[in-house]
């Protein structure tokens, strides 16, 4: 060990006791961090307090972020990935979504075997990914297909909460992160995987060293490669999977602490796990002092505040890797003959109408017979004055989600672009949430005007830490993936201080077309009318722009000028959406893709496909929610996931074997 790394570990292992220090003296019963120490050598209660309450805290801390933060150095090896953790990987998020699967339907499996099902999850999240991803394993698109990957398992997880809100009332503080321990059992059930694991790593880390010389001199010195890659993800997500059973999903603790152990000048694996050790449990001891310095009284997530900690740090992350990395290209190229676009059109115009006749026949449990339906229509006021605005809003609402998919896809010449990707529908969930659990006493017009002031706050933010770089693709991706990760931290802590009033909240977050009426139709209408002419002016230029700034600047467009118009404009539509039917993800992903492998990739060909597949997407979606589980309803956003899920992994997959090449 070099001298400066062993003075600088020395001072954070002394800045490590004095948080352990500080965390112990903290409560809802303390008097302070120097009152406490005075007095709990002759207080009775104080000492039952950190003996049984405040050490097994501090115990599982210590433990949870040790092996996180290991579980991440490993991932990064594994992957020669510096973005690589548990939490970007999808494996907290597929651990997660099997403890509550099991919880629900096999909860004695769930309590027994708690390990087998969470590592379960874990290795199914990170064998998605791998899959998805290819052998590259390029860092911005690991970012990408990790977070596609964990939207995929929350809407999963989102169905299960609101189908079976019973079963796992329980589970909503610890899905988002907790160190809380009434006693030492959590601490003596997971000391023994994490303390066994971490050995066990140490033992073989001369292994991993050699894999950092690069797979053929790993080869010529005779190492395995394959068996190490295979044992060095194994250790990993043993670690996170032990880890998200006891405290539940904490994220970025695996990110930052393997980075803050390189800065230190650390480099080989054994110095590092044992950095790593101390580093992972400082982190997780700091958030949780944080959280519990903001809320004293009540118990608040600490994975939330790891999220809102780390995501400056993928920025960070983002902003140094920006002139290594390329934006990833993926926008499918060919000719389609004017025959079959007029074919496509006329089969996509009655597939609509198909839907919106049968949608109509649909009313909570009763059904109109389609002959009967023109005299239902003309005289039957429940169908006029709600059916008919719900469809011709679910049609509306699906075609500006579309549009918005289409231009930031074209504006970043990234086939995973969607406005739920660059962080403007967690900004908008974050103040609908505000209105609709703190708020409770404003108006119901609070909740869209919340949703698309938040919207416009995040994109602007998004927008001017990126303005610099001239908005490159990759800063404005890598720079939502941060944004979502503090939306989604902000809304857990919540619905976890709010649980009474949850329900109504995962509703508007899964997003549904329930309760939309006529005056939305205006909001609709207008918005179509206004933004649709001005893509359809702009359309050459968009296709110019689609293929690269030297390219585009030579053929005299202002590359930096048009990308942020037309991310203006994916924003508006997007912010417009969410602002009425709530935070519906994958329409925007899937409708432009589906569209452009039909017709092309012409903006003035593809604009209207792409309107009709994102409006009946989303009408077959509130049709399905509404008749699947009737009276009960499913929301629409639930179902379009459902729907989107398979097709979006195949894009995933394709994509990346396209860019690869």
């Amino acid at each position: 060990m070099k001298v400066r790394p062993f003075i600088t570990f020395s001072l954070y292992l002394l800045v490590f006791v004095v948080l352990g220090l500080i965390h112990v003296s903290q409560g809802q019963a303390s008097t302070g961090f120097f009152n406490f120490w005075q007095e709990v050598w002759h207080d009775q209660q104080q000492m039952n307090f950190l003996l049984y309450s405040r050490l097994p805290r501090l115990a599982i801390g210590c433990l949870a972020g040790a092996a996180l933060a290991v579980a991440g150095m490993l991932l990064q090896t594994m992957t020669k990935n510096p973005l690589a953790s548990a939490s970007t990987l999808g494996i907290h998020a597929g651990a997660y979504f099997f403890v509550v699967a099991a919880t629900i339907f096999f909860p004695a499996l769930s309590g027994q075997f708690s390990i087998a099902v969470t590592m379960t999850g874990g290795i199914c999240a990170a064998l998605i990914v791998t899959f998805l991803v290819g052998k590259s394993f390029d860092p911005v698109r690991i970012a990408l297909t990790g977070l596609i990957v964990t939207m995929l398992f929350s809407s999963f997880t989102s169905a299960l909460k609101l189908l079976f809100e019973n079963e796992v009332s329980g589970l909503f503080l610890w899905g988002s992160g907790t160190l809380l321990q009434l006693d030492w059992g959590g601490t003596q059930f997971a000391a023994p995987w994490i303390i066994t694991t971490l050995f066990i790593a140490f033992l073989v880390a001369k292994r991993f060293d050699v894999l950092l010389l690069g797979e053929e001199v790993a080869v010529g010195l005779g190492q395995n490669v394959a068996a190490s890659k295979v044992l060095g993800w194994v250790l990993a997500i043993l670690l996170a999977s032990v880890t998200v059973t006891v405290v539940g999903p904490i994220g970025f603790v695996g990110i930052i602490a393997p980075h803050l152990v390189r800065l230190m000048g650390f480099r080989m694996h054994r110095t590092m796990i044992i950095a790593n050790i101390v580093v992972g449990a400082g982190l997780l001891l700091t958030a949780d002092i944080l959280v519990r310095m903001i809320s004293a009284t009540s118990e608040l997530p600490v994975g939330a505040m790891t999220a809102i900690i780390g995501a400056p740090w993928l920025v960070y992350l983002a902003l140094k890797m920006s002139k290594q990395a390329r934006a990833t290209g993926g926008v499918l190229e060919g000719r389609v003959r004017i025959h079959k676009r007029t074919l496509f059109y006329s089969v996509a115009s009655i597939v609509v109408v198909l839907i919106a006749v049968v949608s109509l026949s649909f009313g909570g449990t009763s059904f109109t017979a389609l002959k009967d339906l023109p005299k239902e229509l003309m005289y039957n006021t429940f169908v006029w004055d709600f059916r008919v605005p719900r469809v011709v809003v679910s049609f509306g609402i699906g075609m500006l989600m579309a549009a918005s998919g289409l231009l930031l896809q074209t504006v970043l010449r990234n086939p995973l672009a969607d406005a739920s990707v660059l962080g403007v529908t967690s900004g908008a969930s974050v103040m609908a949430m505000l209105f609709l659990l703190v708020f409770q006493q404003a108006s119901a017009i609070f909740v869209p005007l919340g949703a698309l002031l938040g919207a416009l706050l995040t994109m602007g933010l998004v927008l001017a830490i990126s303005a610099r770089s001239g908005f490159q693709p990759m800063i404005l991706l890598l720079m939502g993936v941060a944004i979502s990760a503090v939306g989604a931290a902000l809304i857990q802590i919540l619905l976890v201080r709010f649980n009474v009033h949850a329900s109504q909240a995962l509703t508007w977050l899964a997003g549904s077309t329930y309760g939309t009426s006529w005056h939305h139709l205006w909001i609709v209408g207008i918005t179509l009318a206004v933004v649709l002419p001005i893509i359809i002016y702009f359309a050459t230029t968009f296709d110019v722009l689609s293929f690269g700034d030297e390219l585009s600047t030579g053929l005299g467009v202002n590359t930096a000028r048009m990308r942020l118009a037309m991310i203006l404009l994916g924003v508006i539509l997007a912010a417009i959406s969410v602002s009425v039917v709530g935070a519906i993800s994958f329409i925007g992903l899937l409708a432009p893709h589906i569209a452009r492998q039909l017709i092309g990739p012409k903006m003035l060909r593809l604009l209207p496909l792409t309107l009709l597949v994102g409006g009946s997407l989303l009408l077959l979606a509130d049709l399905v929610g509404r008749v699947a589980l009737a009276p009960k309803e499913i929301p629409a956003g639930i179902i379009v996931s459902l729907i989107g899920a398979p097709y979006l992994l195949y894009l995933l997959k394709k994509t990346n074997e396209v860019t690869a090449k």
